[in-house]
């Protein structure tokens, strides 16, 4: 086939799958991500636990699926351990959810976890001075602060998880690359669909990279106290009230 003859009629008829392929990929990669974020969490102040009760498992969670191929993860959850637990399996929607949380916690503890520990020492003595506990302590001084440091690595996470959700497609979730393989398929061309799924993708991930850089402008402005002052003294300066 001439790399120069598209045929994009061939996208236009199947353009319910890529629709639907699109939804999909995104209720995949977001459900993944806020599970990811929510078990990364404990999983991060697991890691920063001096309780080796608490430490070594959080540790041997991490390195487990940080260490192993997630299509790997994604096959064993839907072909043998959903059906071992339960009998049965429920859908590549449930098994690939569950494999993309339990993929991006860990990557997400580790975020979580440099995130915390680049936080300097004296902020949880000096909350301490103060009459906080450590879990009090934790979560309104120290979390607030590496939150902000952890927005870029945190976005990073969040377009691989994007991207890594198309290894769904195995358990033949109706994602956009599954779309793509429908297409190929029918017609036996490929450069119009997999070309597709590839802008669909870069439209996706150049969305959340606008995101995440307005989400990390605002919180960067809004925690700088020499821009706030510098804001506070523009305004001062335009009303005419002094400083």
């Amino acid at each position: 086939m001439d790399i120069l003859d598209f045929r994009w009629d061939i996208i236009w008829n199947y353009r319910d799958f890529f629709i639907r392929g699109i939804w999909v990929t995104i209720v995949l990669t977001v459900s993944g991500y806020v599970g990811g974020i929510i078990l990364g969490i404990l999983i991060g102040l697991g890691e920063t636990s001096k309780r080796k009760l608490l430490y070594w498992p959080s540790k041997l969670y991490v390195d487990l699926f940080r260490g192993t191929p997630m299509l790997v993860q994604i096959l064993i959850i839907d072909l043998a351990l959903i059906p071992a637990i339960f009998g049965q399996s429920f859908g590549f929607m449930v098994s690939g959810i569950t494999a993309l949380v339990l993929n991006c916690a860990a990557y997400n503890a580790e975020i979580i976890r440099a995130g915390i520990q680049s936080i300097d020492k004296g902020q949880m003595e000096a909350a301490r001075s103060l009459g906080l506990n450590h879990n009090q302590a934790m979560l309104k001084i120290i979390l607030p602060q590496a939150f902000r440091r952890m927005i870029p690595p945190l976005g990073n996470e969040f377009i691989a998880l994007l991207k890594d959700s198309s290894l769904v497609t195995v358990i033949a979730a109706n994602d956009i690359l599954y779309a793509s393989k429908i297409v190929a398929g029918a017609y036996q061309r490929f450069w119009e669909p997999y070309l597709m799924a590839a802008v669909l993708y870069l439209i996706l991930t150049y969305i959340v990279t606008k995101v995440v850089a307005y989400i990390e402008k605002r919180s960067s402005n809004h925690y700088n106290p020499r821009k706030k002052k510098e804001r506070q003294v523009l305004t001062n300066d335009q009303s005419g009230k002094p400083a």
